[in-house]
């Protein structure tokens, strides 16, 4: 089979958030319309119902390296959450969610974005005290992470 060229695969990506397709409780695109790389990417996942994540809006930024979707792009919290894959400054740990810790090629952002949102529902963080809704993860350089994972 053939693999698909990075730009093509992220233009796929970017045609199908644009388009809203899925349940609309996740959402992506890129984050400047002129990144002609598609690097970085801003998301949302709208809380997941009877949850302590309910009626909240989580903002995330995305960013997808050189070697995506070989390799997972970098996802960050920018809204504050607490949830055993996110550390203190909001990065996630893929490797932490159970359905994608073990990364493909075939694997999309809207995968990611879903499978934190079926994190929040799960059992076993469905009641986990939150912080304060608006409060935000202080600023990380993504881009420069994932720099770095390259080198």
């Amino acid at each position: 089979m053939a693999k698909i060229p990075r730009s093509f695969r992220l233009l796929e990506e970017l045609e199908k958030g644009e388009k809203g397709l899925g349940d609309g409780s996740c959402s992506y695109g890129l984050k400047d319309s002129d990144d002609i790389a598609m690097c970085e990417w801003n998301g949302t996942i709208i809380g997941p119902p009877h949850s302590a994540f309910e009626n909240r809006i989580f903002s995330l930024s995305i960013y997808c390296g050189d070697n995506y979707p070989d390799v997972p792009p970098i996802v960050k919290f920018d809204s504050r959450i607490t949830l055993p894959c996110v550390n203190q400054q909001g990065l996630v740990d893929l490797s932490r969610v159970a359905s994608i810790a073990q990364w493909r090629r075939d694997f999309s952002l809207e995968n990611v974005l879903v499978e934190l949102r079926r994190e929040m529902a799960a059992p076993a963080n469905r009641k986990t005290p939150q912080p304060v809704e608006g409060s935000e993860f202080p600023p990380l350089d993504i881009v420069a992470l994932g720099k770095q994972r390259r080198a």
